[in-house]
């Protein structure tokens, strides 16, 4: 156990003892020093970003009793989640403020989700990976509830429904998979293809929004805070498409079935999300229905089990969190300046607010997929994926490029507002905080490197699948 614990469970440790820090900072810290909570977050993440080059990873290493597992794709999404975990903390400034009781109780739950993304990556069981679920999903539910007001409670109780429901899907697949094998390690299980992993696979993908489960997303990212929507967006995606691929790998390399069902599910979701967020005028409604649209793209290519799509997925997922991160940190910087979620609001606002715009203008073409962006290298890569995983897939290719088209029309919609006349709209100067700057315009730089110089980071993409 020792052995395990330094050679594959250090980062784990240390961030589970600043999660401690924080319980017992919110005990006995005066109030006047919440301002500090989000400091200790950062050290944490910060030291748990380092003590990832102390895990073992080749060969893979297999520990506590092969519950937990290690190897160069865990390591990957680990260190991508404290970064986007790390931005989301800096972001989250003013929400402290606003709860200046509960400043440290907030750090500890943002804390404990990231530790949850990072077990549900390096499970390698299914009692490990539900509990790891269930610990990303309890703070989550906690964090989206923390704004006050009826939305955000309303907000809580539709994710957390959903979420309950996902789960008792999940479970219930679970137990027909261990009345079949008797054992949840996945090494060990050699019947994937069953009734079982369907009902596992479906628990999972209802957490990312696909449809029948995707209403719920709508309203979620209308009631929460924006700094909690830059976390929902990114670090429950990179955790259940990280465990997805590698359960995708068994169960689908029995039968084309699944995979047929799959790429439907995802059609209709993209259809769904690209077509009713043209008719919205609400900011996060319209940003919600981008969420649901990317993922499915995700999940089709991720349903088409291949080493090179499984290199596209890493990629995408690369990309999309720091576009989606600056895009919800500008959202953020508004909301701060009592700006209404309303697309008119934001009317004019490029006049007299350059930079920050102008970076806020990049993720949202990125998410479009234009050039120069890192969202226009993925999405070529995407729709190359796909393509070469067979004709069949073909008429799915030509109904995603269709449907992008048109999500480029309400991509326009959050723009085009920007760049109205101020004498025709009232006009405002954001007030922002320096650690909002530093992730606003640092993952604006890193959607623009990746989409000028894309080449390393898709030779990173390729090392890690291919070393799976």
């Amino acid at each position: 156990m020792i052995n395990d614990l330094f050679n594959i469970f250090l980062p784990q440790t240390c961030l589970s003892i600043f999660i401690l820090i924080q319980i017992l900072a919110a005990l006995f810290v005066p109030i006047k020093l919440y301002n500090q909570a989000r400091a200790v977050s950062l050290v944490g993440i910060t030291l748990t970003a380092f003590l990832l080059s102390t895990v073992q990873t080749e060969p893979q290493y297999f520990g506590f009793k092969n519950s937990i597992m290690s190897d160069y794709y865990t390591q990957l999404f680990h260190f991508i989640i404290l970064i986007c975990g790390f931005f989301i903390t800096l972001i989250t400034k003013k929400l402290s403020a606003q709860s200046k009781r509960n400043a440290y109780t907030f750090q500890a739950l943002l804390l404990t989700a990231l530790l949850g993304a990072m077990l549900i990556i390096s499970s390698n069981d299914f009692l490990t990976l539900f509990i790891s679920i269930e610990l990303l999903a309890f703070p989550t539910y906690l964090l989206i509830a923390f704004k006050k007001g009826y939305f955000s409670k309303e907000a809580c109780f539709k994710y957390l429904i959903t979420s309950a429901i996902s789960t008792a899907v999940f479970l219930f697949g679970t137990s027909y998979l261990y009345g079949i094998c008797r054992t949840f390690n996945f090494t060990e299980i050699s019947l994937l293809y069953s009734f079982a992993v369907i009902m596992i696979i479906v628990g999972l993908i209802s957490k990312l929004a696909i449809f029948p489960f995707a209403n719920w997303i709508i309203d979620v990212y209308k009631g929460a805070e924006t700094s909690i929507l830059a976390f929902l967006s990114t670090i429950p995606t990179l955790a259940l498409f990280g465990i997805l691929c590698r359960l995708l790998v068994f169960a689908f390399s029995y039968s084309f079935e699944p995979v047929l069902i799959i790429a439907i599910l995802t059609i209709i979701t993209a259809f769904w999300a690209n077509t009713y967020a043209i008719k919205e005028n609400n900011v996060k409604a319209i940003f919600a229905c981008s969420c649901a649209a990317n993922t499915s793209y995700v999940l089709l290519v991720a349903s088409l089990v291949s080493v090179y799509n499984l290199s596209t997925v890493i990629f995408y997922l690369l990309c999309y969190v720091f576009m989606n991160i600056s895009a919800f940190t500008f959202l953020n910087i508004c909301e701060n300046n009592k700006i209404s979620d309303s697309i008119d609001s934001f009317s004019g606002l490029f006049h007299s607010n350059h930079m920050p715009v102008s970076a806020y203008i990049i993720s949202v073409i990125a998410l479009a997929g234009l050039p120069i962006t890192s969202g226009f290298i993925s999405k070529i890569y995407l729709f190359t994926a796909i393509a070469s995983s067979g004709l069949i897939f073909i008429p799915f290719l030509l109904i995603l490029l269709l449907l992008m088209v048109f999500a480029l029309f309400y991509y326009l919609k959050l723009i085009l507002p920007l760049f109205e006349r101020p004498e025709e709209k009232n006009c405002i100067k954001l007030k922002s905080g320096y650690a909002q700057k530093i992730v606003l315009y640092t993952t604006m730089a890193i959607t623009i490197l990746i989409g000028i110089a894309p080449e390393w980071f898709i030779q990173l993409c390729r090392f890690i699948a291919y070393n799976i």
